[in-house]
């Protein structure tokens, strides 16, 4: 008898194949027969009229906190995710060493954007080494499966101490033996990878760059033996990827033998640098290597509204004044003529101001139904241009709306052109993975957690400011293609011998929802959380997590260990 019985749904199997009619049957968490099934079942959903797709694989979080005091990992579950990869871009929680936690949250504070009393009050580091976390992380049932990173800037503060603090300090060659040793234990353990950060934009919450910035190939290649050693893992990369950087990072994956990830987006500064970056990729892949670009499906922008973390009046002395009240005082406040005066026409001569001018040039009011593709005349500025009025003025009548909860959307990357034709190439790309979602950071100034449901939704449906995208390649790009870039065969595709991770969507249903701040993190710390409509189902291994907009209570998801993410069959980590 089978356990579940799909039946009649529109099957996009992840695979890229094409969709068809087709009845589904599960059996222990594992999908048993695709194509007309007979037989009884425990349990038969009529799927008629729906699509039927893999569980969305994210290799891109940073749930490293919240996985230990958050079972249902939302916003993530919200969207149909049933695998998500932590531990990226360096940061995270273990190892670590009694007493120096504090750097930890400093860290990941400034570098991901989660408040620091947030991470001191969730986050009980009841764990020393990397396996010990991995132990505690597997404790706790969840709705979805997880899978954790080893980070390079942690492991260089546990081995180096304070020194490691500080990028510009080479460690000695005992120290890059340890930190070999340890990450070759972690890998052992099961970690999926190692992950680093080499970007400027990276810093701690004290002003200091990343500890990893740049680490020569000496520690480099100390990490990449560990990967030899355990022959295990990806190697995971946010780089600005300046001159010979490609190059930095292709030879540590050519030591290690292993595959490379690496974050690949379009900034302001070097337009055309994506371009580049995806020509040595493809280069790098047609020798043999193993290397994917992890790429959004929207420009990466700012929420700013006068409850977020980034709002354009943050440093003027009136705002000061009324940035501690709770919202509704502020909004009370805010009724003051006067004041809203001071804010629009009194503005300080600073240098986040100064941004800020230039950041309503780019911003957009967030409207119901908001296209992630503004035009130009779409912007605060030349809307309050074309109006007479000031763009400081609009932007503060724009927030105010909705009792105050107003949006403004500021894309600072990804969107150099003002379009997403630039996206649409990565996308297009066989060398590129969905992974800049970022679910679990920039908890109240970004907003990409959704990616997923806004991939499916936009790109094979809505955008009417350029062509589209098939819908098999978008969900073969968020499921099968994320899946193995991590070695996870297992999982990701709709055929007989996988794991039973399933959603069931009403496709002409299917959107993000608006935005809004919640106040439900540890300290009572604010977030903002996009939703999502249109998910009928969600089954994790073959148990249905998300019912109909609602959780069920079921949590089958588990902690990945390495080779156990694998199928009992014959398939390989590529």
């Amino acid at each position: 008898m089978h356990d579940l019985l799909i039946k009649g749904g529109t099957v996009v199997d992840g695979t890229g194949a094409s969709a068809r009619t087709a009845d589904i049957a599960v059996a222990g968490g594992i999908v048993t027969a695709v194509g007309k099934v007979e037989g009884p079942a425990r349990r038969i959903i009529n799927a008629e009229g729906a699509l039927v797709l893999p569980g969305w694989v994210d290799i891109h979080t940073h749930y490293d906190g919240q996985a230990t005091w958050d079972p249902e990992l939302t916003p993530s579950s919200l969207h149909g995710v049933t695998t998500t990869v932590f531990g990226n871009c360096g940061v995270g929680f273990a190892p670590v060493r009694p007493g120096s936690e504090p750097y930890l949250i400093n860290l990941m504070e400034g570098v991901e954007d989660i408040p620091g009393t947030v991470l001191a009050e969730g986050v009980d580091f009841r764990w020393e080494s990397f396996p010990e976390y991995m132990d505690v992380v597997a404790e706790t049932p969840r709705t979805m499966d997880v899978g954790t990173q080893v980070p390079h800037g942690v492991l260089r503060f546990y081995v180096m101490g304070e020194r490691g603090a500080d990028h510009e300090t080479v460690p000695t060659a005992d120290e890059i033996a340890e930190m070999r040793d340890l990450a070759e234990a972690a890998l052992r353990a099961g970690a999926l990878g190692i992950s680093t950060s080499r970007t400027t934009k990276h810093k701690a919450a004290d002003g200091r760059m990343t500890p990893g910035l740049s680490a020569d190939q000496a520690e480099l290649f100390g990490l990449a033996e560990a990967m030899r050693r355990a022959d295990a893992g990806v190697f995971q990369c946010n780089t600005d990827f300046g001159p010979g950087e490609y190059g930095i990072l292709e030879d540590v994956a050519r030591h290690s033998g292993r595959p490379l990830s690496v974050l690949l987006l379009q900034i302001d500064r070097e337009p055309r640098r994506w371009r580049e970056t995806l020509d040595s990729i493809e280069r790098s892949n047609r020798a043999g290597m193993e290397v994917r670009g992890q790429v959004g499906c929207r420009p990466i922008g700012v929420m700013m509204g006068l409850d977020t973390s980034m709002n354009p009046f943050a440093t003027h002395p009136a705002w000061k004044t009324i940035a501690e009240l709770t919202p509704a005082a502020r909004i009370a406040a805010l009724r003051d003529s006067d004041l809203r005066l001071r804010l629009i026409e009194e503005r300080p001569a600073d240098s986040y101001t100064k941004f800020m001018a230039y950041g309503l040039t780019r911003a957009s009011e967030f409207t119901p139904g908001f296209d992630y593709e503004p035009l130009p005349a779409e912007t605060i500025d030349a809307r309050a241009h074309t109006a007479g009025r000031s763009p400081w003025d609009l932007a503060l009548e724009s927030m105010l709306k909705y009792d105050g909860k107003g949006l403004l959307f500021f894309p600072f990357e990804n969107y150099s052109d003002g379009n997403l034709a630039v996206i649409r190439k990565l996308l297009l790309s066989p060398h590129t993975v969905c992974g800049l979602g970022d679910g679990g950071a920039h908890v109240a100034t970004l907003c990409d957690a959704g990616y997923p449901t806004f991939l499916l939704s936009y790109w094979a449906r809505d955008r009417i400011k350029g062509p589209r995208l098939p819908l098999e390649h978008l969900v073969r790009k968020q499921t099968a293609a994320t899946a193995q870039s991590y070695g996870l065969h297992d999982r990701g595709q709709l055929e007989p011998g996988f794991r039973a991770d399933i959603n069931v969507v009403d496709f002409d249903a299917l959107q993000v929802t608006r935005p809004e701040i919640v106040y439900d993190l540890p300290a009572g710390g604010k977030r903002l959380v996009q939703g999502a409509e249109g998910y009928l189902h969600t089954f994790v291994s073959g148990v249905e997590v998300r019912s109909m907009g609602e959780f069920t209570g079921a949590r089958p998801g588990r902690l990945l260990r390495g080779a156990t993410a694998l199928p009992s069959t014959t398939r390989t980590a590529a």
